[in-house]
């Protein structure tokens, strides 16, 4: 009972109100642990409150890193790795995360599942990227890194260290003998808010990929609470690259092309990435206008992440709009319409996790 009060919240489970004693067991003694891990199934409702609650009621009272969860029955290893290494990383490395500045020659890779991104940063600059499609991830890697240092101007044995990041960080990080290996979520989020000068304080960072998506709620350039994933890829890149090929426009005209359109007359019945295009090609056979058919192609993407995603964080301003359809302009104007707030795309927010990597590694070299 004396739990429940402090909570300000009464639920039968007696897991969940072993939950919240454990949080105040830890609030009232944060040196018994260094970080904590908070998961609840996702259809329960109760415990989304109570996991919200919790992860507030840790960062009201302690200095500890939270990371929370909503699991389902189809949870894989690889899904809860990613996390786990996120939060390790967190609570280990505290100090490199709050890192603001870049030195020495320093570079990063991106592999992603459908790009590789390569960058070379000099002090806090960055002098060189690079960016092609993921096929054989050794090779894109190669590519992407040759493009960035020919930008550059500088060779390889010239940088100081590399960082890698993304889906195949393991392959091309022992490829590279790689100074740091490190799972997307702290490198992006660290990219993000150093690319949009928002190292200081809140930010919510939204990165909308070609197969799956991130929400992340940053502290002072340190993430707390994400979500990542998605239902459908309806909700990604993907949905908005089917789209502009069926307009017979280049993916990067899609957003100029949705700033002139109006969502509200093109009906989405649905957020399947299938029956999503066939409503697209409905509206378009009624004569529905091609500038009206990517706005609302934009905001059927945004609503998906709003509903699925910036549910499970709590989002404060700035929200920064990061990765390559940060570039596709009618999608952050979606997402500014659903929030009511400014979204943020920063100077090269195609290249995040590259850069957060490049940045991150250069504190591992000071040390």
């Amino acid at each position: 009972m004396d739990v429940e009060r402090r909570f300000g919240v009464s639920v039968p489970s007696g897991d969940l109100n072993l939950a919240m004693a454990r949080a105040t067991r830890l609030a009232e003694n944060p040196d018994l642990a260094d970080a904590v891990f908070v998961a609840t199934c996702f259809r329960c409702a109760e415990g989304a409150i109570i996991r919200g609650e919790i992860r507030r009621y840790i960062h009201e009272k302690t200095r500890l890193p939270v990371l929370s969860y909503s699991y389902t029955e189809r949870t894989t290893a690889e899904t809860l790795l990613t996390r786990m290494e996120a939060l390790v990383t967190t609570a280990r490395l505290k100090g490199l995360l709050a890192r603001e500045r870049q030195t020495g020659l320093t570079a990063g890779i991106d592999s992603g599942s459908t790009t590789t991104k390569a960058v070379v940063m000099r002090d806090n600059s960055v002098i060189g990227t690079g960016w092609v499609p993921t096929t054989e991830v050794i090779k894109s890697a190669e590519h992407a890194f040759s493009d960035a240092l020919e930008e550059a101007g500088v060779k390889a044995e010239e940088v100081e260290g590399l960082g890698v990041t993304g889906y195949g960080r393991f392959l091309v990080g022992k490829h590279f003998n790689a100074r740091l290996i490190q799972e997307e979520i702290t490198v992006n989020s660290k990219g993000a808010v150093f690319l949009a000068g928002s190292q200081k304080g809140p930010a919510t960072v939204i990165d909308i990929g070609g197969m799956d998506n991130k929400a992340i709620s940053v502290q002072d350039g340190i993430p707390g609470s994400f979500t990542m994933g998605g239902i459908c890829a309806g909700a990604s890149g993907r949905f908005l690259e089917l789209t502009a090929r069926r307009l017979g426009v280049d993916i990067k005209e899609l957003g100029q092309l949705a700033l002139k359109g109006d969502y509200k007359t093109v009906p989405m019945n649905s957020y399947c990435i299938v029956f999503g295009t066939q409503s697209l090609v409905n509206s378009l056979s009624k004569g529905s206008r091609p500038e009206d058919v990517a706005m609302a192609a934009c905001h059927s993407v945004a609503e998906q992440v709003f509903e699925q995603q910036l549910q499970e964080v709590e989002v404060k301003q700035p929200v920064i709009m990061v990765g390559g359809t940060s570039l596709i302009e009618g999608l952050p104007k979606a997402m500014e319409q659903l929030l009511g707030i400014e979204v943020i795309v920063p100077p090269h927010a195609q290249f995040i996790g590259s850069v957060g990597a490049a940045l991150l590694v250069s504190g591992l070299l000071e040390d």
